[in-house]
């Protein structure tokens, strides 16, 4: 195998692969990054067996040569020293050549390395999709709806399946769910699928964070293809790979609450601010929690104690205040969280009591759901 390559390319694509390598692996070939030179272009591949990703770059692109192959083949490399070399090559070209017994010879400009390569064949083929089951959303949705979701999945193993995030679709709607028994995130969008087409799979919380650092900034198509076990994004040049959750994922329509006794409607970025300086005080896991009390003439006061540090109350002017009164208190944390996935400039929180869950939405956008527990504190 003998190619010369753009560097600036090189690294792009290595820096992608390498978000599915993992060090702690029971694999030891998946420690490295495969290498395919084939006349079309240099393929390279990363995996952990959980998330596999395949970045591919063309011989030429816009008219504009990026690689020159010179001779086919295959090698695995160390993806750690892999990377740190590719990264630090002096030149703007590079120069790879695979000799006898995987002899791997990486030069720039005056600097060259020589690293033991693996047999390309020992490493695991990437998962053959059927592709019956296909829907396209664009890159930058598929990033807000991540965003908006993945962080309320949970981070115990205790329950696994509570680990990915639910991706439903039903009637041409797509649902993403995630939640950690304490809080919900859900975000609705429609996709362009056939209507009597239903479907049901969790996926990683990691994986989707993964993904969404790979996926740039266009609103390009990502095609999204779903099999009994395995979940395809494709977008251009770049596929991922990532397996499904096994298991069912419980029925939360049940937790979101229906109708409310009190209505808040406040502008999001004072909210923010006023639950961070009330969560100053309150940094412990156990006692991260602020109250939240309605007043008269529409005001609210939250406040946070902590016995040993002191305490803080503030008060702000809400928009409006309907329905019963109110004292609850929740973790400012989540709240912080929830507050940061909606989109626009007012929310209204719908409260049904001080021990019940309560839904956070934005007032101009119904596709954004947040649902937080609250804490007994009296």
């Amino acid at each position: 195998m003998k190619f010369i390559i753009q560097r600036n390319r090189l690294i792009d694509s290595v820096q992608d692969v390498m978000k599915a390598v993992s060090s702690r692996t029971t694999i030891p070939i998946l420690t490295g990054i495969k290498i395919v030179a084939s006349n079309q272009g240099i393929t390279l591949t990363g995996s952990d067996s959980d998330i596999s990703i395949e970045s591919f770059i063309p011989k030429e692109e816009d008219g504009d040569e990026i690689v020159e192959i010179k001779e086919t083949g295959a090698i695995v490399l160390n993806a750690k020293f892999f990377g740190e070399i590719v990264r630090k090559l002096p030149m703007d070209f590079v120069e790879f050549e695979v000799q006898n017994h995987h002899q791997t010879i990486i030069r720039s400009g005056k600097a060259e390395f020589n690293l033991n390569g693996l047999d390309a064949d020992e490493y695991p083929h990437l998962p053959q999709i059927s592709e019956d089951k296909v829907f396209s959303i664009p890159t930058d949705l598929l990033k807000s709806i991540i965003r908006q979701t993945v962080f309320a999945v949970s981070t115990s193993e205790t329950r696994p399946i509570l680990t990915g995030v639910n991706w439903q679709i039903e009637s041409g709607k797509l649902t993403c769910t995630a939640t950690d028994s304490h809080r919900l995130a859900m975000r609705t969008a429609p996709i362009d699928m056939d209507p009597s087409e239903n479907y049901n799979a969790v996926i990683p919380g990691k994986s989707l964070v993964e993904l969404s650092k790979i996926l740039d900034d266009t609103n390009n198509p990502v095609e999204i293809v779903m099999t009994e076990n395995q979940f395809l994004f494709k977008s251009k040049n770049l596929l991922f790979f990532s397996r499904r959750l096994e298991g069912n994922y419980p029925d939360t329509s049940r937790l979101i609450p229906t109708e409310s006794k009190t209505e808040l409607v406040l502008q999001a970025k004072d909210f923010l601010h006023a639950i961070d300086r009330a969560s100053l005080l309150a940094r412990g896991e156990r006692n991260n929690v602020v109250k939240l009390v309605t007043l008269e003439e529409k005001a609210i006061e939250i406040s946070s104690t902590t016995p040993e540090i002191g305490n803080v109350v503030e008060q702000i002017q809400s928009e409006s205040i309907s329905g019963e009164e109110l004292k609850i208190s929740f973790s400012a944390k989540y709240m912080m969280d929830a507050l940061k996935a909606l989109e626009g400039t007012d929310i209204i929180i719908h409260f049904t009591g001080a021990m019940r869950p309560f839904i956070i939405k934005s007032v101009d956008d119904e596709s954004i759901l947040q649902l937080i527990l609250p804490v007994r504190t009296f």
